[in-house]
């Protein structure tokens, strides 16, 4: 018998696999996925961080790839602020809610984690 861990479509499952002597190699029934990390959802959270501002922060961690909405650019909700690359996936982050950026905090090439600091709208 052998076990293995498997990920699909991240979901981490622990199989088993025993020989058989008639049938060859059979594979038991998985167990039931584990917590697998998941990668943060793209929709930044919005918070206020002073008088008015609002935060654009990563959702997940990857590298900057774009900047879609330089400084002084009226963004309305859900409209890219900044591509990250993650997993050589392009991910939007989007604007929580209408307003105009004020800052762009990263430069194309940054490394961030999720919850890192994008942007701020005013």
């Amino acid at each position: 018998m052998k076990n293995y861990t498997i990920t699909v479509n991240g979901n981490v499952y622990d199989v088993t696999v025993e020989e058989g002597a008639s049938t060859g190699v059979k594979a038991a029934a998985p167990a039931a996925p584990k917590a697998a990390p998941k990668a943060a959802p793209a929709a930044p959270k919005a918070a206020s961080a002073g008088a008015g501002s609002i935060k654009v922060e990563a959702g997940a961690a990857g590298k900057v790839f774009k900047i879609e909405a330089p400084v002084g650019t009226a963004v309305k909700k859900g409209d890219a602020v900044v591509i990250v690359e993650a997993m050589k996936m392009e991910i939007p982050v989007v604007a929580p809610e209408d307003g105009t950026v004020a800052s762009i905090d990263v430069a194309v090439g940054d490394s961030v984690e999720a919850g890192a600091l994008l942007a701020t709208l005013n």
